[in-house]
């Protein structure tokens, strides 16, 4: 037989871990081609490239991110070629497994749960007498008549072969983010997680998953993100792997982590804090709500307060980013306790915070409760709310609003000093800062169009001004700062106007080429010749001292020069000062 497993990804850079699984344990005994695509490629093209590989059994891995575009191309393949055999896993089709042999009438067979063994079994069935009926966790079609055979028992998750091990990924390691796992299972019970239905938690083999993680490395990995559920369930194993991945890490490698923080103890952390390189490690928390009501009802058990010790002291130890989960749209969450969420988790300044809304998962505890709760969402994938009774479409929309400029502002680090400005001593809350600016963005139609760097800079200052904002020019200035920070060349043109005139700009050149200490020592020991500041330096002026600010946080109206320095062979950018009162006026 000719076997394709296939998946439709979100996006290039991802790859799919279940398909691999799937030829590893089939191997040797049946020969599987993998075949990945994105849901951006156009089926047409998928179809294409399917049909040419002439699969006998064609197999897809299914989640809520591409079960639509997946069924587009079921329906053109078997149209194509009747004789075709399609297979259907993944956790969208494992859960009302019924409806979906309905819905598509196209599909042969649909694996339930665990697959690896599964799969294997029913390949084995196809390829040697097509009688299924013995295959344990499978759908299938008698006559017409649609037959669910019970799942089997939990795999032995130590006896899995590696599913790294092939050779045609091995070009693609650099480029791509790898995927591991460590364990199955989740021992929380989240009502609105598909985890919460698996009791326990298994784990593979430590020194296999260890001996991949090293061939990983030695191919050219650069991006690893374990997908254990809560990767610090064990103190000791976690530390183990921390060690591990401290001491035999390549330069340039990213490990991420979905972490459960509340339950992280200090002594970890502070090992991490000492231990750890920098930007070894990456931690995704999922904080989802700080209303405790809302928790209690999904079933979620939360110490916001444990959590907060947690990412505060990740935070102080400078060595591992953080990103931070929120879910709009919870049991009893409204609107109000949403934006107190949202204002309690971001009072931690994480590195990122994601804001996303509630899907109603299949399978899920909180589906099944959808009534109780008034809940109306969409029918196909994602199955995102659409409200519930104490969270209107239009409080979505709001939230909506709040997530497009968060995304753009805060998560992209484009205007750090800036956006801390106004959030904690301009509006009201942080909450309050996005939501007005997001409505504002919204309102413009500026959500449905592209952005050049140079726009979101000119966006939030035509903000500002319709706001009526006291002390502009000291929030330009943090502006100017924050542009030139982020830059790695000298930038062709700005978003305001110059502060300095030719004849002005040659007069202060000339007093720093004279006397560059008046920028600093570090400044002085560039040693920078006249040739290399001119091409490779912008000056400006801020009406504020821009160091006192930045080293102490103090804001002293005293106007400042600041000169940018892109340096060309380190491709960094250095930001010089000097108070006005420091140099010599204009002849």
């Amino acid at each position: 037989m000719n076997i394709v497993c296939s998946t439709l990804n979100a996006k290039y850079i991802h790859t799919n871990l279940a398909i691999r699984y799937l030829k590893a344990y089939a191997e040797p005994d049946f020969k599987i081609t993998l075949a990945e695509y994105t849901i951006k490629d156009p089926a047409m093209n998928i179809v294409i490239d399917l049909i040419r590989k002439e699969p006998t059994v064609v197999g897809f891995s299914c989640y809520i991110w591409n079960i639509e575009e997946t069924m587009k191309v079921i329906k053109m393949l078997k149209k194509i070629n009747p004789s075709l055999i399609i297979v259907l896993g993944g956790p969208e089709v494992t859960y009302d497994t019924f409806l979906w042999m309905e819905k598509i009438p196209e599909v042969d067979f649909i694996v339930i749960g665990e697959g690896e063994e599964t799969f294997k079994q029913l390949l084995t069935a196809i390829h040697k007498s097509k009688d299924c009926t013995t295959v344990s966790g499978i759908a299938w079609r008698n006559n017409g008549e649609i037959m669910i055979n019970p799942q089997r028992n939990k795999l032995d998750l130590k006896t899995l072969p590696s599913p790294f091990r092939f050779e045609e990924d091995l070009p693609h390691l650099s480029k791509r983010v790898t995927y591991i796992e460590t364990s199955r299972g989740c021992p929380f019970s989240c009502q609105f997680c598909l985890s919460s239905i698996e009791v326990g938690v298994r784990y593979f083999d430590r020194e296999k998953v260890k001996n991949d993680i090293r061939f990983l490395m030695k191919n050219g990995a650069k991006t690893i993100k374990f997908v254990d559920r809560t990767f610090n369930i064990s103190r000791s194993y976690a530390l183990e792997m921390f060690q591990f991945l401290i001491d035999e890490h390549l330069p340039g490698t990213v490990f991420q982590f979905e972490i459960t923080a509340d339950i992280m103890r200090p002594e970890v952390i502070e090992f991490l804090n000492k231990k750890a390189p920098p930007g070894l490690f990456r931690f995704e928390i999922g904080v989802q709500s700080t209303n405790d009501y809302t928790n209690e009802l999904v079933m979620r058990k939360q110490n916001f307060k444990k959590l907060t010790r947690t990412v505060t002291m990740v935070k102080e130890g400078g060595k591992i980013a953080q990103h931070l989960d929120l879910i709009a749209g919870l049991p009893e969450e409204d609107y109000t306790s949403f934006q107190k969420t949202f204002n309690d988790v971001f009072q931690l300044r994480p590195e990122e915070l994601q804001l996303g809304f509630l899907k109603m998962l299949r399978g899920t505890g909180l589906r099944n409760r959808a009534e109780e709760y008034g809940y109306i969402f969409m029918d196909d994938a994602p199955y995102e709310i659409l409200g519930n009774r104490v969270l209107s479409f239009a409080d979505i929309i709001k939230i909506k609003q709040v997530e497009d400029v968060l995304e753009k502002y805060w998560n992209d680090h484009r205007m750090d000093h800036t956006i801390e400005y106004l959030v904690s001593r301009v509006f009201p809350t942080p909450f309050d800062f996005f939501q007005q600016f997001g409505t504002y963005w919204d309102e413009r139609g500026w959500a449905k169009i592209g952005h050049q760097l140079d726009d979101l800079f000119k966006r939030l200052i035509a903000f500002l001004t319709y706001k009526g904002v006291k002390d502009l020019d000291i929030i330009e200035g943090l502006m100017k700062y924050d542009y030139f920070i982020n830059q790695k060349y000298k930038p062709r043109k700005s978003w305001w106007s110059t502060s300095y005139l030719k004849t002005k700009r040659t007069h202060l050149y000339k007093q720093f080429l004279k006397t560059p200490t008046i920028l600093g020592k570090e400044f002085a020991n560039l040693n920078l010749q006249e040739k290399s500041l001119l091409k490779h330096s912008l000056l400006e002026e801020v009406a504020f001292d821009i160091k006192k600010y930045i080293n102490e946080g103090i804001i002293e109206r005293s106007p400042s020069c600041i000169v940018a320095y892109f340096d060309p062979i380190q491709t960094k950018t250095t930001i010089f000062s000097c108070q006005l009162t420091d140099l010599e006026p204009a002849k």
